[in-house]
């Protein structure tokens, strides 16, 4: 559990990072394609992997161009999310995002639904509802950016884990899957950090770099302990599924109320709970 442990404090730490950007005086964009500097080069150097299969016929080309597209693209809609509802909706939103390949798994790839999935599906949405409500007062505040960005970081989490399904079914190994997707992620990330310095929006510093970097450092080390979580427990998938989306939402909830302070409601604090009973109920089902 070790890892599972490591790989929820990463996928936090992404978060925070995220959120201190500002207050820093970080550029989001910047640091988000460097990010994909550091992760493309620990998977070549920790993973390893073989890319003869992406050269086959049957190579899922547009589902990983798409992945390429999404993966930077979603992770300014986090940065975005995080800034404007704060850590415990984003990481709540992008947990609860399961609900999305969940569903895809019975439309698209032949899963059975049960009756512990539909009670979690129906929990998830009632989470999700109540916490991107706001009341009147933090509604007029934040504007509609307050529920629209972990609406997005919802769908586009979602979106991504069904195009992962479809990269596995390919028979892609999961090394060289990340290793293309990186790849085309960093390619699409400086081409928008290009385009926003051609127009005079930015300009390149040392700072950002270094910050993207560590980012990145979050980012892989998400990944690589979580599947050393599924390699250590391999008869108990759904252990590590619901320990790591429940210390996700646990501790970003903890870390988001007691160290910068994030105001909820009643009704979000509802939907925190209903969140972890959601992903409860369906790692149990």
């Amino acid at each position: 559990m070790i890892y599972v442990l490591l790989s929820v404090l990463c996928s936090v730490l992404v978060s925070v990072l995220l959120k201190l950007a500002r207050r820093f005086q970080l550029d989001v964009g910047q640091a988000i394609a460097w990010n994909y500097v550091a992760t493309g080069a620990l998977t070549a150097w920790l993973l390893q992997p073989s890319l003869v299969t992406l050269r086959a016929p049957g190579a899922p080309w547009l589902a990983l161009a798409a992945l390429g597209i999404l993966l930077p693209t979603i992770f300014l809609a986090l940065a975005a999310s995080v800034r404007h509802a704060g850590i415990v909706r984003s990481d709540a939103a992008q947990r609860l995002s399961l609900l999305l390949s969940l569903l895809a798994a019975f439309a698209l790839f032949g899963e059975r639904l049960t009756a512990f999935k539909a009670l979690g599906i129906v929990l998830g949405l009632l989470a999700l509802l109540c916490m991107v409500w706001r009341s009147g007062q933090s509604a007029a505040e934040r504007g509609t950016a307050g529920w629209l960005y972990p609406l997005l970081v919802f769908g586009g989490f979602g979106v991504i884990d069904i195009l992962f399904k479809r990269v596995a079914q390919a028979g892609v190994p999961l090394g060289a899957s990340l290793q293309a997707m990186f790849a085309l992620a960093l390619l699409v990330a400086f081409a928008l950090q290009l385009w926003r310095r051609a127009r005079g929006q930015i300009r390149f510093t040392a700072r950002n770099a270094l910050a993207g970097l560590l980012l990145g450092l979050g980012n892989f080390g998400n990944i690589l302990f979580y599947l050393r979580g599924h390699r250590a427990l391999p008869g108990h998938p759904a252990l590590v599924f619901a320990s790591m989306n429940l210390g996700v939402v646990a501790l970003g909830a903890l870390v988001g109320l007691l160290l910068f302070r994030e105001r909820l409601s009643r009704l979000n604090l509802a939907g925190v709970a209903l969140a972890l009973l959601a992903i409860g109920v369906i790692a149990r089902g």
